[in-house]
């Protein structure tokens, strides 16, 4: 039997997904959410690391871009008017 992801046995896989089957709704939100948090951690130090000279609005403005997208994060921020425009 194949499973979902290519390093994980059906066995480990079935035990995943019957630990999903069981779980709450609260306790799938909150896993999610605390994904999302970390992913977006992870964003801004990269971020962080690849732009140190940016200041905090700039770095702002760049997740924003990356994170929802350049004409989304226009309409919610305005107009960029850094020349470096996400670069």
């Amino acid at each position: 039997m194949r499973t979902l992801a290519e390093d994980t046995s059906p066995e480990a896989e079935r035990v995943l997904i019957e630990l999903w089957r069981r779980a709450t709704p609260a306790r799938k939100f909150s896993v999610v959410l605390d994904t999302t948090r970390s992913v977006q951690e992870f964003m801004l130090s990269g971020l962080r690391e690849r732009h140190p000279d940016d200041s905090p609005a700039r770095r702002r403005r760049r997740f924003a871009e990356w994170w929802l997208g350049p004409e989304l994060a226009g309409r919610v921020y305005g107009e960029d008017t850094d020349d470096s425009n996400g670069s």
